[in-house]
């Protein structure tokens, strides 16, 4: 099946949860960590990202418990502490006692409660588009956590998603619509962010006590019009975290990582070599 299907990398038990994972390249070590979005996996939100920081670094970019092809044990509880200690015991599985963080949309508020949480175990991170403060649902937001499967559904939801429509083909949405229907997929999902959903937002949030107190460098990555995530909490991720840098991309939705690969990775690559 992993020969067929991209989305499928290498296994390994993390916490007692058997997590699909894909792995690239040699140096220091940098998570990836995906969005949300119903049918995501890490192979899907990292596919152009993978490579080209490989080049230079070990990338590693697991599903996150309840997403992609990764176990979905019975009776799990879809919290930040579940996906938390998914993450650490996923770094612990693979010996890192030190990583770096990029991490997208929901992603992003994980790496922001990894990096506040675990301070001496996260080098560096990069958040784009990300949860992690408190912002007001938009109705990208609504839309995305609320999503019943359908085609239609899901090329609206990613019309949604970026700014560019010519990226949003048929074959994408089908792709993704497949994906999100796979068996367990849609029952975990709707389990996750059920109505009324600002109360995800807020659980997502670090306190921001703790954000001012982060040392570690952070590059926060937003764009412009994102109809998902708004722009507004990246100023405030930006304004709180100490050694911030914001960088917001101009005709951009949410999906920064591939409607401006090129640039994205090279920003990347330049803030991740800093740190060698």
């Amino acid at each position: 099946m992993a020969a067929s299907n991209p989305e499928i990398g290498a296994s390994i038990q993390a916490g007692n949860i058997k997590t699909n994972y894909h792995e690239a390249g040699q140096g220091a070590p940098i998570l990836l960590l995906h969005g949300s979005g119903p049918g995501v996996s890490a192979f899907a939100n990292w596919r152009l990202v993978i490579p080209e920081l490989a080049k230079r670094f070990r990338v590693l970019a697991p599903d996150i418990v309840g997403f992609g092809f990764t176990e979905r044990p019975s009776g799990i509880e879809y919290s930040m502490d579940t996906w938390v200690r998914h993450a650490i015991g996923f770094a612990d599985a693979l010996g890192l006692e030190k990583f770096s963080l990029v991490g997208n949309s929901f992603g992003g508020g994980l790496s922001l409660h990894l990096a506040t949480r675990y301070p001496d175990r996260v080098s560096r991170l990069v958040v784009m588009g990300s949860a992690g403060v408190r912002f007001e649902l938009t109705p990208g937001l609504d839309y995305a956590w609320g999503f019943t499967p359908s085609i239609e559904n899901m090329r609206k939801l990613l019309d949604i998603f970026a700014f560019d429509r010519s990226l949003v083909t048929d074959e994408l949405a089908r792709m993704r619509h497949e994906a999100s229907i796979r068996p367990g997929v849609q029952e975990a999902y709707a389990a996750m962010f059920p109505a009324p959903r600002q109360r995800w937002i807020d659980a997502m949030a670090v306190d921001e006590a703790k954000l001012r107190a982060m040392t570690q460098e952070t590059l926060v990555i937003h764009g412009r019009e994102d109809r998902i995530l708004p722009l507004t909490s990246s100023y405030r991720i930006f304004e709180l975290i100490p050694r911030a840098q914001l960088h917001v991309f101009g005709q951009c939705g949410h999906w920064t990582q591939i409607e401006h690969a090129r640039r994205f990775n090279a920003l990347l690559m330049d803030f991740f070599s800093e740190g060698l």
